[in-house]
């Protein structure tokens, strides 16, 4: 490593301000902060310093997503041989599920940062390494079968629309792979909903054995088969159609450790978006006017998205509230959204994706009122002490 890092240190100045390669000055410190840890300190109007900075944050995110990814490429091969009706070792169906996941994750990066990097040369402005995260979250929650040139489309979608026209990293208002899947949830519908959309692209030229099914539970509830579903532990361990990375609740919740326990995702927020599907879940129960708003409201955490909802877009630190009360506030009107989204809406059977949408759009508003909650509260308290000091 010491050698890398001198020969870094060597072609640095060429790079710099008067060098033959200035204009790509952005680029080549992307590289090197990828590789080694900045060197940048602040000297001025900083009062927090801490030895944590954007890139171990992305990356602390990313080891949180692994036992999810690792489980998606498993599950993957798994609907693919159930649907054949073929045998396979539990490696290699990992090995299948890895090989397909790989080339969305390959087009995922390669869009994204290559729109990344040519914003920061237009802008004359440092890469952010906050894409690391958003690549590896586009393909996790898109089917396994989502054409290449489409996953494309719509990280380019996420990432022009939803981050540079707000001015990059830091700056958005919405979660930008919830944008991606927006946009082909309503570009393209039939790529995100029906019983084959699940297993088409997987068993091409094989065709699919009588009485198997890819249709997710979501859909089975939106269309009023709630008695056809999987077992409460097989959605819960995840051995179910659905997007790649979603399925699992146990490998979604190891991650929410490693996020609450390095202290970079926000347990209020998790806990508060549980809470409030709990309250809706049990609040529809109460009613159950029809057999989805019978359906147990735990039943609700395991199916579609709304444990990985909850755990790794939820907590998004620049889209979500930043205050601790409003941490609570936004994630259980997250937890109500969605239930309530899925169950009166049979149109939108994924209802995490637009609750979170729409509380980013409310999470500056919720930060707003709270902190001005707390400066009329400080007001009354000065306002009580002088009138106790005159007396």
């Amino acid at each position: 490593m010491n050698s890398l890092r001198k020969k870094i240190d060597k072609l640095k100045p060429h790079f710099s301000e008067g060098g033959k390669f200035q204009k790509l000055r952005s680029v080549f410190e992307g590289f090197e902060s990828f590789l080694f840890v900045p060197d940048k300190v602040t000297f001025a109007g900083s009062h927090v310093r801490d030895n944590m900075d954007l890139k171990r944050t992305m990356t602390v995110v990313i080891i949180a997503l692994i036992p999810a990814m690792l489980f998606g490429c498993y599950n993957t091969g798994l609907q693919h041989f159930r649907s054949t009706g073929e045998e396979a070792s539990l490696l290699y169906m990992f090995w299948y599920g890895f090989l397909r996941l790989l080339p969305l994750i390959i087009v995922s990066y390669v869009v994204g940062l290559g729109i990344e990097f040519t914003a920061a040369q237009i802008r004359g402005h440092e890469i952010n390494e906050g894409f690391l995260v958003t690549g590896l979250l586009i393909p996790l929650i898109m089917p396994i079968d989502v054409p290449l040139w489409m996953l494309a489309l719509a990280t380019a979608f996420a990432v022009i629309l939803g981050k540079e026209v707000f001015g990059g990293t830091g700056m958005n208002v919405f979660n930008p792979a919830l944008l991606a899947r927006a946009f082909i949830f309503f570009s393209y519908p039939g790529w995100m909903t029906g019983d084959k959309v699940w297993t088409d692209g997987l068993t091409a030229g094989k065709g699919v054995i009588d009485g198997y099914s890819g249709a997710t539970p979501l859909a089975m509830c939106a269309q009023g088969n709630t008695d056809s579903l999987p077992s409460f532990m097989n959605m819960f361990i995840g051995t179910i159609p659905g997007s790649v990375g979603e399925t699992s609740t146990i490998a979604i919740l190891i991650g929410a450790l490693i996020l609450i326990a390095t202290g970079i995702g926000s347990w209020k927020i998790i806990i508060s978006v549980f809470a409030g599907g709990l309250f809706m879940g049990l609040l529809l129960n109460a009613f159950s006017s029809n057999e989805y708003m019978a359906l147990p409201f735990y039943y609700h955490f395991v199916m579609g998205g709304f444990a990985f909802g909850a755990v790794f877009m939820a907590t998004d630190p620049v889209t979500g509230s930043q205050t601790e009360k409003g941490k609570w506030i936004y994630g259980f009107l997250i937890g109500v959204l969605s239930i309530l989204f899925r169950v009166l809406n049979p149109a939108y059977p994924e209802g995490v994706m637009l609750a979170i949408l729409l509380m980013n759009l409310f999470a500056p508003l919720i930060d707003y009122y709270i902190v001005q909650a707390n400066i009329k509260r400080r007001i009354r308290r000065a306002q009580i002490a002088t009138n106790s000091l005159v007396k």
